[in-house]
């Protein structure tokens, strides 16, 4: 198949890498020219659980040489519709276009943008850390799971088979927002704690004070896809989320990459989106609105931050 990323972050170099070793055409799809001028010159290197490797994939600014068969959106969901739209003229009318981000919204964004006919949605729980412009550790697998709210025929499966080609554990699912929703509420009980306090995620369920406020979040979130008719993957939400805690322990969550790096965080869609779903069913959230406000200070402040000299 012929895929188009876009977004040369951790999970758009990881794809990028790994389908292009199973033999498919892909192509990156950056903006920023020098970043783009050095992932071609050096390559897309991968290090972590499947070993060492340099990747040759096609980095592009604006044009691409031909239409894919499938736009995989890797950029953060602050900046989805903006990639939306970039990538609208150039991938042709026939184009799918798949998410896997963060957050609550990408897939209507896509359907906005797209069509509902061509716009799918999913989950992946693998895990990946930017080290530089290029440069990505593989640091755990996980489940990959997406689909399409309206019949997809072959194309669907092509799809799952050609992730599963690149190593990567795909299935096909029909219930594409209990997928999101799922994914969404271990999001909200790990990743603004984690942007919060520093810590790795493995160490949240240990620390009574952030498993006391992983709880309480969780429960908010769970009230509102309650309210909204969700059918989550998963029985125990707070376990679940206790789960990949243990699951991903030396991971360093994508929220508290982003605080590392400070750049903008994807909060507003994670935490913040439990506290707008919540509105509208008049479900208090306050542990969620606080901390999406804590999270928001801090990336607003990062060149106030005092910090400690050795």
């Amino acid at each position: 198949m012929n895929f188009l990323i876009v977004g040369p972050g951790a999970m758009g170099c990881l794809f990028a890498a790994r389908l292009k070793l199973a033999g498919h055409v892909v192509t990156l799809l950056d903006h920023i020219e020098q970043r783009a001028e050095l992932i071609n010159k050096q390559g897309i290197r991968v290090e972590g659980i499947l070993g060492e490797y340099t990747v040759q994939v096609p980095t592009m600014i604006g044009a691409i040489p031909a239409e894919p068969d499938v736009a995989v959106i890797c950029v953060k969901a602050n900046e989805t519709r903006t990639a939306a739209q970039d990538i609208r003229p150039i991938i042709g009318p026939r184009a799918y276009v798949l998410t896997l981000q963060n957050g609550l919204g990408n897939l209507e964004v896509l359907q906005e943008v797209f069509g509902s006919q061509r716009a799918l949605g999913g989950v992946t729980a693998e895990g990946a850390t930017l080290l530089g412009d290029g440069h990505v550790r593989h640091a755990g697998h996980g489940d990959t799971k997406f689909g399409s709210e309206t019949p997809m025929g072959d194309a669907l499966a092509d799809m799952v088979a050609a992730f599963n080609d690149a190593g990567f554990k795909t299935q096909s699912a029909e219930n594409v927002s209990g997928l999101i929703w799922g994914k969404l509420i271990v999001n909200v009980g790990i990743n603004a704690l984690t942007a919060i306090t520093g810590l790795k995620n493995g160490r949240l369920p240990d620390v009574a004070g952030t498993m006391a406020v992983m709880e309480k979040a969780v429960i908010e979130a769970v009230a509102v896809s309650r309210a909204k008719g969700i059918e989550l993957p998963y029985k125990d939400p707070l376990g679940r989320v206790v789960e990949v805690c243990r699951a991903t322990a030396a991971n360093i969550a994508s929220m508290l990459q982003d605080v590392l790096k400070q750049a903008v965080t994807e909060v507003a869609f994670i935490n913040g989106a439990i506290v707008r779903e919540g509105k509208a069913f008049a479900i208090p959230t306050p542990v969620n609105e606080t901390l999406t406000c804590l999270v928001q200070a801090i990336q607003e402040t990062y060149q106030e931050r005092v910090i400690r000299q050795a």
